[in-house]
């Protein structure tokens, strides 16, 4: 086979492959990174995408935005390209990068959603406690807050990863790095009654050594805990659309907003830049002057 009849799945399925093995990279990243090339592949006509030229990408990342992808969106789409483009360059001796001298789209200077602490507090308090399910709810969504973790982190927690008599857990982040982060008392109570009530009726006769199990007593999804987030907002009658990542940004927002500062939130977080967390200095300013404005008689 020629090297511009090489399969666009092979490529596509090669890259990820080197991307896996050289950086290390987290299933959802490399999941993130496969779906973005994959698109540009079915939108893309021609019979390889070795033959890809520049004028194909801007076409391309113009409908995007013609069709309402975000500028946000759009610029993630043409960073996995780029990637993409700089490695089969190399491995494929092409002539020309065709992503080069093409500027990503400019980006509207979003804030994260985040909640209110009185919207955490009714959302954390709306799991039945009657239930073995509720009574794990509640333990997961203390800890996500507690301690700022990304879903797929809580998800994946181990029991082992517990140290109850000294208040932390330890996190498996982004590229497998590893994090200490405290629980507080509230997160290490529930924490504690879950394990001792709830998780030895939902384990059955399971071997399995993580923390948050389902009604079956094996392994949780992010998609079904979700799906138990949005029931208990809909419940405590939040009316902001949730993310993924709506607790994090809490957790962080909040911290900021009692005095914490950037580098611990940092560290907590488990940020390799101190840069992706100055984006919470911005939230709290943000929350300040809406403050200002509704509660001021001259605001």
């Amino acid at each position: 086979m020629s090297i511009n009849n090489q399969n666009s799945e092979v490529l596509i399925d090669n890259f990820i492959d080197e991307l896996w093995l050289e950086k290390g990279l987290s299933k959802n990243t490399l999941s993130a990174y496969r779906h973005d090339i994959s698109s540009f592949s079915v939108w893309y006509k021609g019979s390889s995408l070795l033959e890809v030229q520049r004028v194909d990408l801007l076409d391309y990342l113009a409908k995007r935005l013609k069709d309402g992808y975000s500028s946000r969106s759009t610029a993630r789409s043409l960073s996995s390209l780029r990637a993409f483009y700089n490695h089969i360059t190399i491995k494929y001796n092409l002539k020309e990068n065709p992503t080069s001298r093409i500027d990503s789209p400019k980006l509207g200077h979003s804030l994260p959603k985040t909640l209110s602490e009185e919207e955490v507090e009714k959302l954390i308090q709306a799991p039945d406690l009657d239930e073995d399910i509720g009574l794990r709810d509640r333990a997961m969504l203390e800890i996500i807050y507690a301690c700022g973790l990304r879903v797929s982190e809580l998800i994946k927690l181990d029991i082992l990863n517990l140290n109850l008599r000294q208040g932390v857990i330890r996190v498996i982040g982004k590229g497998e790095k590893e994090r200490l982060v405290p629980m507080g008392e509230e997160a290490l109570y529930w924490v504690e009654r879950y394990i001792n009530n709830s998780r030895p009726n939902l384990l059955k006769d399971n071997k399995v050594s993580e923390l948050f199990l389902s009604k079956r007593g094996s392994s949780m999804t992010r998609q079904t805990f979700w799906y138990r987030i949005k029931e208990y907002a809909a419940k405590a009658s939040i009316k902001e659309d949730l993310s993924p990542h709506t607790l994090r940004h809490a957790f962080a927002t909040h911290l900021i907003n009692h005095g914490a500062d950037l580098r611990t939130v940092q560290l907590l977080l488990g940020h390799s830049s101190l840069s992706t967390t100055q984006i919470y200095t911005e939230v709290a300013r943000h929350r300040m002057k809406e403050l200002h404005n509704e509660h001021h008689p001259r605001g």
